[in-house]
């Protein structure tokens, strides 16, 4: 599979992440490479890049993209929840920059295999890492309609969520779902024609929901972020790309707490928390894709970046 990836927010992030020669980054999702081949590119003669990504498609890409600059890589097929654990192993406990562009990349969405998209017809999978066992068609046919509905509600801020979910059960009670079109003409028949004549794909944010389901990608996000912060040197920066607002929701109150002195009750004469402030958030709003990035790749219209700095 060709593994293109444009990557979003390019020179953004490169700007956010002051990079240095002889400093060494991390790429935490290094997808098609887009990012971590302009940082090497950056950092010359002597910078350093580990990227990590749990898709072996994507780390076979990277690795023939990144080619170039063999001698200043290292590519790790793992899952940016073991960032702190794969950094000890290679003694690099101290980074100068961290990156996260969360979220499917576009190859994992064009490949019909993958089961991503509502526009292909494929078995429905889901999986950004081919080697885990639970599957979107595991959810669908096997979730209650409570978990459905709540999955589908929470995560795919889906105004039909009950009937979907509705609609789902009854239908697999005939035969299990294993298709995206079959999820497809399900979700159509929940959601009343007069909502679907408006808006994105009736599908877009039950596909959404479900994927985020199976790769559990909020839950592990708050922990992968404060790992980050403590593998910064001080004056390394951290840099989180989101595409919907769950992500960046979950990285800008994150962000808010470790920029805090204190958590104590306004109302304690003395502080005894001990809670002691980490980081300095180096943009209060997000910074967005300009109206020519957007042109130039349409997937990049939901991108908010936001940077912050180790004390």
């Amino acid at each position: 599979m060709n593994f293109d990836h444009i990557p979003v927010l390019l020179e953004e992030v490169i700007a956010g992440l002051k990079l240095k020669p002889g400093g060494v980054y991390l790429d935490c999702t290094l997808g098609g490479a887009g990012h971590a081949y302009q940082i090497l590119q950056c950092t010359t003669p002597d910078g350093k890049l580990i990227g990590l990504d749990h898709d072996p498609v994507a780390v076979s890409a990277a690795t023939k993209r990144l080619l170039a600059f063999e001698q200043r890589v290292t590519i790790v097929q793992a899952s940016f929840t073991e960032l702190a654990t794969v950094l000890k192993k290679l003694k690099a406990t101290n980074v100068n920059g961290v990156l996260f562009d969360l979220g499917v990349s576009s190859p994992q969405l064009d490949d019909p295999q993958r089961g991503f998209s509502y526009r292909y017809d494929a078995p429905l999978d889901m999986r950004m890492n081919p080697a885990n066992a639970n599957t979107a068609q595991q959810v669908i046919n096997t979730f209650s309609e409570a978990q459905l509905t709540a999955i589908i509600q929470d995560y795919g801020e889906e105004k039909w969520a009950k009937r979907i979910a509705s609609f789902i059960v009854k239908e697999r009670q005939n035969k299990p779902v294993s298709t995206t079109f079959e999820l497809v003409e399900i979700i159509k028949k929940a959601i009343p024609a007069a909502a679907r004549r408006s808006g994105p794909h009736p599908a877009k944010r039950t596909f959404q929901a479900i994927r985020i389901a199976v790769n559990d990608e909020l839950n592990i996000l708050k922990n992968a972020f404060i790992q980050a912060v403590q593998v910064l040197q001080p004056g390394g920066r951290i840099a989180v790309i989101t595409f919907h607002s769950l992500e960046d929701r979950i990285t800008k109150e994150l962000f808010k707490y470790l920029a805090l002195d204190c958590i104590c009750p306004p109302k304690l004469p003395v502080c005894n928390c001990n809670k002691k402030r980490e980081i300095k958030i180096i943009n209060r709003k997000p910074v967005e894709p300009s109206r020519q990035e957007i042109e130039r790749n349409r997937r990049a219209r939901s991108a908010k970046l936001r940077i912050a700095e180790k004390l």
